[in-house]
Order: C-alpha cells, then sequence, then structure tokens
C-alpha cells in the first residue's frame, strides 16, 4: 500500500473527476450507502466545478486567439505600409538610376570614340613635328644658300 504522502502526490496528480471516484470507491469501501447522496453531490460538483474550468480554458483560448487574430491584422497592415512606402522609394530613386545608367553609357561610348581619335591625334602630332622639323630644316638651308648668294 502506498504511503500517504505517496497518495497525496497521486490525488493531486489526477483530475477532479478521478478524485471524486477514487473518493468515492475508499468512502464505499469505509462507510455504508447511506452516505451514496453525499458522494453523489460530490460527484456533481466535482463535474459542475470541471465543466466550470473547461469553459474558463476556452473562454481564454478565444481572448488569446482574438488578440492573436489582431496582433496579425496589426502586422499584416504594416507590411502592406512598409510595401507602399519601398514602392515609392523605388520610383524616386529609379529615375536616378536610369539618368546615371544612361549618363555611364553615354561616357563609355566616348571613351570609344576618344581612343581612336587620340591616336590620330598622336599620330598627325608627330607627322606635324616632322614636318614642321623638314619645314624649318629647309628654311635653314635656304637662309644659308641666301646668305652664301649675297
Amino acid at each position: 500500500m502506498a504511503t500517504p504522502k505517496q497518495q497525496q502526490m497521486l490525488e493531486q496528480q489526477q483530475s477532479p473527476m478521478q478524485r471524486v471516484k477514487n473518493s468515492g470507491v475508499m468512502m464505499t469501501m469505509s462507510e455504508s450507502p447511506v452516505n451514496d447522496e453525499k458522494e453523489e453531490e460530490m460527484a456533481e460538483s466535482a463535474l459542475a466545478l470541471f465543466r466550470a474550468k473547461e469553459e474558463e480554458i476556452e473562454r481564454k483560448k478565444m481572448e488569446v486567439r482574438d488578440r492573436v487574430q489582431a496582433y496579425m491584422g496589426r502586422v499584416e497592415e504594416a507590411t502592406r505600409r512598409l510595401a507602399d512606402i519601398r514602392e515609392e522609394l523605388d520610383d524616386l530613386v529609379d529615375p536616378m538610376r536610369k539618368d546615371v545608367a544612361i549618363l555611364r553609357k553615354r561616357i563609355d561610348t566616348i571613351n570609344r570614340e576618344m581612343k581612336p581619335l587620340g591616336q590620330t591625334c598622336q599620330k598627325k602630332e608627330k607627322e606635324y613635328k616632322e614636318a614642321l622639323e623638314a619645314f624649318n630644316d629647309k628654311n635653314k638651308e635656304k637662309a644659308q644658300l641666301v646668305s652664301k648668294l649675297m
């Protein structure tokens, strides 16, 4: 048989209905059938208490569910507002991006056009210097010949 302490722990772990049944079994063993009404009243009160607890739990569950749904509604609204704000920002930033992309493209195109022009310019500068040098040489030669002629 269990010790009183173990029996008390078992009773705490049992539901109210089981306690009533167990107490009824113990009472029927130890007491007479006269107490059947008391047992029945105890069983009914325990059952009523159990039902009241169940209803309270259901009510609390409903309250929690309602609060969670309200919170989820607020979260969804905030998400929609954030999406709208992000869209507006993209609209504001997007024209700048397009302008920057167009400018970069034009710069790249001009750089490609400038490369052969720069090479041509260097080539012509070199030719100009050679032609200028040849002109100066011929001019000096002419000056020497003219001075010799004199």
